[in-house]
């Protein structure tokens, strides 16, 4: 249980990992301070809000043209960790404005960082990394594995991390990073491969599988990797990756079929494949070894225990969420 003085402020708390990781802390008595550039979303979509809690409070900021109101927010809270979870994270809509994606991934948060480069009551900041930055990779992958990004997301996630890791040699700036495979869970958008099944067979309509699914995943729940970043806040090492995972790697066509198979529907019936996306990587396989000796962190949840979760809250929710967009829509 977090100290009653411990407070986080979180970027880009209205996101999928955002939002859950926010949950898990107010759950474990922390003072929480939400930044997002929009206002929160449909009460569904957000976890932290589906108990009752005291100690959330949330600023609609953009982290690209609000940053004096973003550093005016942290240096009045004096946060004892900031996470940041703001970026544009699809990768394959990176192709279209990859300027987009360099504006916020790199310069935004090179910009933000340098405000806090001097900030002595800050413990930690931890960046939420991405896998994608190895690029496609054989066997399981170390956090000492070189960048090898094929996407302009994965491009500007290395450069952020890269400029992160020169603070933190000049300045002796806190940063932890954190780098999950695939997180999921209920809350997810749709357009995310196990909510979008669910909504397809849920609404009669038919899933289109990129590739026909045979990119391999480590999926797993994003309370788990919540409780894997609370504990890099608290004790990870400044300067060091840590990567947070499962030991269970299914292609994505295996877990559609698990979908299927909890709803007793066809795969057949209700999936189309389609050609992969561009520079599609094929396999994420992560060695969780580092995190498992340090802080004793295991994934608690299968990722049947995930689609069961995911299908009982879009069931709870489907009027709700038929009403907000199914398709992912780019924000600039």
């Amino acid at each position: 249980m977090a100290p009653p003085s411990e407070t986080f402020v979180v970027l880009g708390s209205n996101s999928f990992s955002g939002a859950t990781f926010v949950a898990e802390a107010l759950a474990d008595g922390a003072r929480v301070i939400g930044i997002s550039r929009s206002a929160e979303p449909d009460e569904a979509l957000l976890p932290y809000r589906w108990a009752p809690h005291e100690r959330f409070t949330f600023h609609a900021l953009d982290f690209n043209r609000d940053l004096d109101g973003i550093g005016a927010v942290i240096d009045a809270a004096r946060p004892d960790y900031v996470v940041n979870f703001a970026a544009q994270s699809m990768v394959a809509q990176s192709w279209d404005h990859p300027e987009h994606w360099y504006q916020t991934n790199v310069v935004a948060t090179a910009r933000l960082v340098d405000r806090l480069k001097k900030a002595e009551f800050l413990k930690k900041f931890v960046q939420i990394s991405t896998p994608e930055v190895y690029g496609s990779t054989s066997g399981l992958v170390k956090e000492t594995a070189p960048f090898n990004p094929s996407t302009p997301y994965a491009v500007s996630k290395a450069a952020c991390d890269m400029n992160l890791q020169a603070y933190r040699k000049a300045y002796g700036f806190p940063v932890a990073f954190t780098r999950a495979a695939n997180v999921c869970g209920p809350g997810q958008p749709l357009y995310r491969i196990i909510p979008r099944t669910v909504f397809c067979i849920l609404t009669g309509r038919r899933l289109k599988l990129e590739g026909g699914g045979t990119s391999v995943r480590s999926f797993i729940h994003m309370a788990d990797v919540a409780r894997g970043t609370l504990a890099v806040a608290r004790r990870g090492i400044a300067g060091d990756v840590y990567h947070l995972a499962t030991g269970t790697n299914q292609t994505i066509r295996e877990v559609v079929e698990e979908i299927c198979r909890q709803l007793g529907a066809r795969f057949d019936d209700a999936v189309e494949s389609t050609p992969p996306r561009l520079a599609q990587d094929p396999a994420y396989l992560l060695d969780c070894t580092k995190a498992r000796g340090e802080f004793g962190w295991e994934p608690k949840r299968s990722v049947a225990d995930v689609i069961a979760e995911t299908i009982s809250w879009l069931k709870k929710n489907l009027d709700r969420l038929q009403r907000v967009p199914a398709d992912y829509v780019h924000k600039p």
